[in-house]
């Protein structure tokens, strides 16, 4: 670890030193030679603008003998090139050769800059005298019009000489100032890794639960207090873990004393928590480590998990495991992704719901027969009885026998609704033609209290399926209960719908229900106002009725008040199931 670390340290200095050489040479190399390349050119034009005074006259007066005569002593005294050019590139006079043997200078890029811009400048390697050579070329004019180029020029290799001097001094001082800094890296990586191998040394026993294990570091740097921060770190770690270690003792004490079965089941679908309750219902002393379905081979449960992990939400559904009946609860942790699963045993409940249930069928189906009998008889007294007193009590009898009767009615229809969807017939249904068949029934009731009724559907509303005379029951009983208990104002009917579901929404301006109500209104005879109920006939069953059917066509009923403006019950269905 020790030699890791000075390694990186080292090796990170010796990396950005070549790095920093890699760079900084070639551009400082540059930058020397362009500028001593700029401060010839500008020498070399400066010298042509003097020069171009004396040859200026000769050039004018055609003087070709004495111009070259002059040029070649110039050059010689300058130790530099001079060339002139006429405007048709030829060669007039030359410091270094014989001007009628030279090649014509018409496509060189300086005399074409000179001639256009007034001033030419060209670095390239001379085919004539065989070495790179700097060209400075200005035009000879007057009166605007140009009668010549004189060009100078510099051999490159006195400056080449001198920047292969000056590189070679770089390098030697480069060299000097690089065994300096690796010996300053060696030292620093040295000193520097040496406690942070100790601080390695000590990380490791603590990883293997030696808490007990401290970091000396005589040095006063940010590496001592470092080792402080650590050593204090390894008591707070002790004290935690000792803590830590006592509430994991107290939690799986209270995981293994609750009754309902319990497990974890983690992303991958393995479960990694279970107590003893949940390995007795599934009769498996070994399922930690093991994947769920492994362990409860129920499609049903298999479902639920993957539902719950798809909506990353709480579902509560019942399962059947071993001849019992458990309620599953499956909530989704975000934090881990995990699934936390408890299995409440329902058995006796369901079983004493079903004992209630057949006791409120037979009795039902056994009152139903007296019943009728009873009501016939009432009707023939009726018919045959000429007192009026006697008449009226026939009456009371006569209509709390019908009262009883679509109690019992209600009571059957309750008890075969609470099966399954399979007692629905599917059909496709156009809510918008059902309900307004469904007007029809109440025009007289509606005419009679003197309320408006509105009727508003979407445009396009789509078909669902549904069982088209349970749907009827439900709307029958929501609009005949709003007109019920309305006594004046409208009655107002909203079809809409929204993605894959559509909301019918029945809203009245009748009394208004009181809040502390609107929880307990779909439970079994239970009335607001029992004396106004029994008033107008109703059983205390129709709602939960309306609920019941509404569940079974996988949608939801709402219902809220509107304080001085009635009640609203909100009904959602979805399009298809």
């Amino acid at each position: 670890m020790k030699n890791s670390i000075f390694v990186k340290i080292f090796g990170g200095y010796l990396l950005i030193v070549i790095v920093i050489l890699a760079i900084a040479f070639p551009l400082s190399f540059r930058a020397i030679r362009h500028h001593h390349i700029d401060t010839l050119t500008n020498n070399l034009k400066n010298f042509c603008i003097t020069l171009k005074l004396k040859i200026s006259p000769l050039l004018e007066n055609n003087q070709i003998e004495e111009l070259d005569t002059l040029i070649k002593e110039l050059g010689k005294l300058t130790n530099t090139r001079i060339t002139i050019i006429n405007p048709g590139g030829g060669v007039v006079a030359d410091s270094e050769k014989d001007p009628k043997l030279m090649e014509s200078h018409k496509s060189r890029i300086e005399i074409i800059q000179a001639i256009k811009y007034g001033f030419g400048t060209s670095l390239r390697y001379s085919a004539s005298v065989k070495e790179d050579m700097l060209y400075v070329a200005v035009p000879i004019e007057k009166d605007g019009k140009v009668y010549g180029v004189l060009r100078a020029s510099l051999f490159l290799k006195e400056i080449n000489t001198l920047l292969n001097n000056l590189k070679m001094n770089i390098i030697k001082i480069a060299v000097i100032i690089v065994i300096i800094l690796l010996i300053g890296a060696f030292l620093f990586s040295r000193n520097f890794s040496r406690p942070l191998n100790e601080l390695a040394i000590a990380s490791g026993r603590v990883a293997k639960g030696d808490f007990s294990t401290k970091v000396v570091i005589k040095s006063r740097s940010e590496i001592r207090d470092l080792a402080d921060s650590f050593n204090y770190m390894t008591d707070q770690i002790n004290t935690l873990f000792t803590q830590l270690s006592h509430q994991k003792e107290e939690l799986d004490s209270i995981i293994s004393s609750i009754n309902e079965g319990l497990c974890v089941i983690d992303k991958e679908g393995v479960i990694s928590i279970s107590n003893e309750s949940f390995r007795n219902t599934v009769q498996n002393n070994s399922v930690k480590g093991k994947l769920y379905w492994e362990v409860l081979r129920k499609t049903r449960f298999d479902e639920l998990i993957k539902k719950v992990r798809s909506e990353q939400n709480s579902i509560v559904d019942e399962i059947e495991l071993n001849s019992r009946i458990f309620l599953c609860s499956a909530t989704f942790c975000s934090n881990k992704e995990d699934i936390v699963v408890t299995l409440h045993d329902i058995t006796k409940i369901k079983n004493l719901e079903k004992t209630k249930k057949d006791f409120v069928t037979n009795v039902s189906h056994e009152l139903r027969t007296p019943l009728t009998a009873i009501k016939g008889f009432v009707e023939t007294l009726q018919d045959t009885n000429n007192d009026d007193e006697n008449y009226h009590y026939l009456n009371i009898i006569n209509r709390h026998t019908d009262r009883v009767i679509r109690i019992v009615n209600d009571l059957l229809l309750l008890s075969k609704l609470e099966g399954t969807s399979d007692s629905l017939e599917w059909e496709k249904v156009n809510l918008k033609d059902l309900i307004e068949n469904i007007l029809k029934i109440f025009e007289h009731s509606l005419k009679e209290k003197n309320l408006v009724l509105k009727f508003n559907a979407d445009n396009n509303l789509p078909i669902i399926k549904a069982d088209p005379f349970k749907l009827e029951q439900v709307f029958i009983n929501l609009i005949d209960n709003a007109i019920k208990y309305t006594e004046r104002g409208e009655v107002v009917i909203t079809l809409s719908h929204n993605n894959d579901t559509v909301i019918i929404e029945i809203e009245d301006t009748g009394i208004c229900i009181p809040r502390e109500h609107l929880s307990r209104i779909f439970e079994r005879f239970y009335v607001v106002d029992s004396s106004r109920s029994r008033k107008l006939g109703g059983t205390g069953l129709g709602l939960s009725i309306v609920k019941h059917i509404v569940l079974l066509h996988n949608g939801k009923i709402d219902v809220k008040n509107i304080p001085g403006a009635g009640t609203s019950f909100i009904v959602t269905l979805p399009v298809n199931l």
